[in-house]
């Protein structure tokens, strides 16, 4: 800050995975903040930045926008292109000494570790919600740190698998993926889910569309990948 104030000084703060609804902050001063996450209905200083942020995200990475496919044929680009790019994500990975793939970078997950979430979310969202398996989850998985303990539902953070351990499980559950959208019709893309009432799990046991389901897969992917890229360029200068 530059000038002096009576107001609270909130300095050398990390807030992370929390929900902020029908918040107003009159009068705020914001220096060197950096925010990463979903945004809507965000307004600064009279300026919704919500549409302003995912512009200039497309802007940076015109292919972006193949992440929100309207029919089948665009999911099967989508996808075929998340395994382009994850494939130069690994070897960059492989490049680098073993044990640094299950470092943290900024408390963030190792890339092991985000190896294991992806197979969560396609096993959730594709597995479980759409193909109506009660109970799809690898030993290996992780669920999002925030998550409740749910019976059923693997959570083993000790667990160091190598990094081809951790690629056998997340390709399988990528090659499930992509059998399952070699088949996809308009028809069942414009469906809703039959919800699983028997088993606890996740997602919670009501109808989604199908779409919808697809559409958390693909976000996964993308932004996961992103952030794996982000912390190896950290982790290749150690």
């Amino acid at each position: 800050m530059t000038e002096q104030t009576t107001a609270p000084v909130y300095e050398d703060v990390r807030l992370s995975s929390f929900v902020l609804q029908r918040v107003q902050l009159p009068g705020a001063w914001l220096s060197d903040v950096e925010i990463t996450g979903d945004i809507e209905n965000v307004t600064i200083n009279g300026v919704e930045i919500g549409p302003l942020i995912e512009a200039e995200l497309d802007r940076r990475d015109p292919d972006r926008i193949k992440m929100r496919p309207a029919d089948p044929a665009g999911f099967r680009a989508a996808w075929e292109l998340l395994d382009e790019r994850w494939a130069g994500t690994v070897d960059r990975a492989r490049a680098l000494p073993a044990e640094l793939l299950h470092e943290s970078v900024d408390g963030e997950w190792s890339f092991i570790e985000t190896l294991r979430h992806l197979p969560f979310a396609t096993d959730a969202w594709i597995r479980r919600a759409i193909l109506g398996d009660p109970s799809p989850w690898h030993p290996l998985e992780l669920p999002w740190d925030q998550m409740q303990d749910t019976p059923g539902i693997p959570r083993d953070r000790g667990a160091r698998p190598s990094l081809d351990e951790a690629l056998a499980l997340r390709n399988d559950r990528f090659a499930g993926v992509r059998d399952y959208l070699a088949e996809l019709t308009d028809e069942q893309l414009n469906s809703d889910t039959t919800p699983i009432t028997d088993t606890p799990g996740w997602p919670r046991p009501i109808s989604y569309p199908v779409r919808e389901c697809l559409l958390v897969v693909l976000n996964e992917e993308y932004c996961h990948r992103l952030y794996a890229e982000r912390d190896l360029a950290v982790l290749e200068k150690r």
